[in-house]
């Protein structure tokens, strides 16, 4: 457990993780019966981008701050709305100082009504979004593991809502814990929306996971290919050593207008937060096993 989310904080990855997350929030939002959001790997919540972690190597500068700065289109303006209103509101409207992880996106876009349920196995990190929370009725922070969580969380009494698995990626066998995991979770709740994030390090172990879900679900569980999603940024040409190059997700039980919210923000997102050579992006629905990485600028 020695990975710490601060030194990364606002990069590009987070920007698409959380575009997503937020997008789905307000589609559940669409309806008036409450939800529950329960996020896996929770960290500590939000991220004091002042601090010595994120100065040390500001990740942010090259994800969210571009984001910030950027003047988006009149189709993308609206589907990056949600997020960038959840980092408007830790930060005052002032200069960008704090970025909201995945648990302060749900606090701050979520209704009084609706339930947040957050998991967090790192002993300082759990303390720490326990106490920024404990004044939040609608917030329940355990100090577990998420993954063995699942089992005892699902299905959620409101029987509507999103999980978010998010792991640090820290074990070299990640993969198969996340796979392991999201059988667990889609057993126990099939109707559920999963975002499951991934890293583009460990492109074969990467590609395993997402065919692999994607033929277990339609096989086994009998969901059609259209409510599979994938959608993946890489900022420049991808390695296997060295910074991350690209992540992204792979989205179960998807809003139906997901989809095309993402392939319309994912080029322009491309186009700001391009690193150099190669950078691209992928959407799609089904997750073929021939597909590539192609979309590239």
């Amino acid at each position: 457990m020695n990975y710490r989310h601060a030194f990364h904080a606002g990069n590009f990855a987070d920007v698409l993780k959380h575009a997503v997350l937020a997008l789905c929030f307000e589609h559940l939002k669409a309806k008036p019966k409450p939800f529950r959001y329960i996020d896996t790997h929770a960290g500590i919540g939000q991220y004091d981008l002042t601090r010595d972690e994120a100065r040390r190597s500001p990740e942010f500068e090259d994800g969210i701050a571009r984001v910030l700065t950027a003047d988006a289109p009149d189709d993308v303006a609206p589907i990056l709305k949600p997020l960038l209103d959840a980092v408007t509101a830790c930060n005052d409207g002032k200069a960008l100082t704090a970025y909201p992880g995945s648990p302060h996106v749900a606090a701050t876009l979520l209704r009084p009504t609706d339930r947040i349920q957050l998991c967090e196995l790192h002993p300082e990190d759990a303390k720490t979004l326990d106490q920024r929370y404990a004044k939040d009725a609608r917030v329940k922070v355990e100090a577990r593991d998420g993954y063995k969580a699942l089992k005892s969380l699902l299905p959620p009494v409101e029987k509507r809502g999103l999980v978010l698995v998010d792991p640090p990626f820290e074990h070299r066998d990640e993969m198969a814990f996340m796979a392991e995991a999201a059988m667990t979770g889609i057993n126990r709740w099939p109707t559920g929306t999963f975002i499951f994030w991934r890293p583009l390090k460990d492109l074969w172990a990467q590609e395993r996971f997402d065919v692999g879900l994607a033929e277990w679900l339609i096989a086994e569980k009998q969901i059609e290919p259209e409510k599979i999603l994938r959608a993946d940024l890489w900022v420049r040409e991808l390695e296997t050593e060295g910074k991350l190059a690209g992540a992204g997700v792979v989205v179960v039980n998807p809003p139906y207008k997901l989809e095309h919210q993402l392939v319309t923000l994912l080029p322009w997102l491309c186009e700001v937060l391009k690193q150099g050579d190669g950078a691209g992006w992928r959407v799609d629905g089904g997750i073929a096993e021939d597909s590539l990485l192609v979309d590239e600028f």
